[in-house]
């Protein structure tokens, strides 16, 4: 009442500087009486004026519970109690947010200890935090081209500013560490003293079998020296030691649902394209950052004239099925080189095959269980051995496409004894040819309710052919017979 004569009568004003609702205020300045001579007669202050709806028993059979599990969750404990005794349902059924106060009450004064947090001062373009986190199907989903895209986000925080940056990547290697960072790096335009990972395989390795320490490996150190930062890790198992990138993972990924939501489309032409989208939600994010960024920018280290090399050099020998593994995935190449070391450029996207300096192959790199097998490179030879189709190893990648896959089912339906033979003929004729007209022949003859035998896939195609070639004629004919 004080407050309001004291401000000229302004409520809203009186009840927040008396720490009490607008409503409540207004009530008592209406009664022009003070809260203790507007209370009811009778029970004095803090005694309940109705039943107690967890009476009963209830809450005493409750605090047992807690007793022995002060973990279980509120709600579900008193669906319990409810269930076990229709006399409480009927009383208590209701009363679910009561029951909830009274057990926080309950375990606030009566419950365990809880984990305390220690709020750290962080200095100020000290050090970079680095981790990966994996995109799941619960987090968000993207699509490349229509295929489904399972893959990580290589992701680099300063814990000052909370500045962030991620790059896709596939995996947790050293070439996706090396690219991650170095993506952050130049984004941001300097270079922290620090830069901290966890104990991961790509920056760290055991020492011994009979230890569990673990050192920084040699290929690691070099790429920091290269950086002129500091190597640190975590310890094993001690993940809110790196809490600031660990924390930020989860609030990247539920802001890139979020954009993808008002993208309107989670489908991308392209991983490139992909990649820009995250960068530039990064970028928005980072726009609220600017104030503590500018205290961190002038107390980074100036960058390289030219970033560390992202690829890795390896050897492989050709085997006798004209396919070379690296790092335990098939490709294959042309089978002229069966027997030959080949070189391979690895880097985390592609791989690049080499022969004496000459590029053999470059291709997208496979993931997990892939194979990257090309039929033009083993078709020569499989129509000459025909029997080696049924049970070959990498047999699903001799169906480059669904028209394929189809002609080679209607082939076994019109006669299974032939039908490897006779698809193993179609496509030989992609290999020499166009895979994309054979397909297209494919489907011509499957539309015509016929059996997709070679030599009617060959009609076909020379009967699209002719039509194409009508077809430029038309569009080449000057307009009125003139040119």
């Amino acid at each position: 009442m004080k407050k309001h004569v004291s401000n000229g009568g302004v409520i809203s004003h009186a009840a927040l500087k008396a720490g009490v609702h607008r409503h409540t205020a207004a009530r008592y300045l209406k009664a022009q009486d003070s809260p203790e001579n507007r209370r009811r007669p009778g029970a004095p202050p803090g005694v309940r004026r109705r039943p107690d709806p967890l009476s009963g028993g209830l809450w005493e059979t409750a605090v047992t519970w807690l007793k022995d599990s002060p973990e279980i969750e509120a709600k579900l404990l008193f669906e319990h109690l409810l269930g076990s005794c229709p006399q409480w349902a009927g009383s208590a059924g209701r009363s679910l947010r009561t029951f909830q106060r009274r057990v926080k009450q309950w375990l606030e004064e009566n419950g365990p200890p809880k984990e305390v947090s220690f709020p750290q001062l962080r200095e100020p373009g000290k050090s970079l935090q680095f981790d990966w986190t994996r995109v799941r199907a619960d987090d968000y989903t993207v699509t490349i081209a229509g295929q489904s895209f399972e893959h990580m986000l290589a992701h680099a925080v300063l814990p000052y500013s909370n500045w962030q940056w991620a790059t896709p990547c596939y995996s947790e290697s050293l070439l996706s560490l090396e690219r991650g960072v170095q993506d952050a790096v130049w984004e941001l335009g300097g270079v922290p003293e620090v830069l901290q990972t966890d104990q991961s395989s790509a920056a760290t390795h055991q020492i011994s079998q009979e230890s569990k320490e673990r050192t920084f490996n040699e290929d690691y150190r070099a790429f920091c020296r290269y950086l002129n930062v500091e190597p640190r890790t975590i310890h094993v198992s001690s993940p809110d030691e790196q809490g600031d990138v660990e924390a930020a993972n989860r609030h990247l990924k539920r802001r890139l649902r979020n954009h993808l939501i008002l993208r309107g489309s989670s489908d991308f032409r392209s991983e490139t394209e992909y990649a820009h989208f995250v960068a530039k939600v990064c970028r928005g994010a980072n726009a609220l950052r600017l104030q503590r960024l500018a205290e961190e920018l002038p107390r980074l280290n100036p960058l390289p004239r030219e970033r560390y090399p992202q690829t890795q050099e390896l050897t492989a020998r050709v085997s006798s099925a004209s396919v070379v593994q690296v790092k335990k995935l098939p490709y294959s190449v042309p089978s002229r080189l069966i027997g030959a070391t080949l070189s391979v450029q690895l880097s985390e996207n592609e791989l690049a095959i080499y022969h004496h300096g000459r590029l053999v192959r470059t291709v997208v790199r496979a993931a997990t269980s892939q194979q990257r097998i090309d039929y033009r490179h083993v078709i020569d030879w499989l129509v000459r051995k025909p029997g080696a189709f049924a049970n070959y190893v990498y047999r699903e990648s001799l169906f480059p496409g669904i028209a394929f896959r189809q002609a080679y089912e209607a082939l076994k339906r019109h006669d299974e004894s032939r039908a490897d033979k006779r698809y193993l003929q179609v496509l030989h004729l992609a290999a020499k040819g166009s895979e994309t007209a054979v397909a297209e022949a494919i489907v011509a003859v499957l539309r015509a309710a016929e059996v997709p035998l070679p030599e009617r896939i060959e009609q076909a195609l020379r009967a699209l052919a002719t039509l194409r070639g009508g077809a430029r004629a038309r569009a080449l004919r000057p307009v009125g017979g003139h040119l």
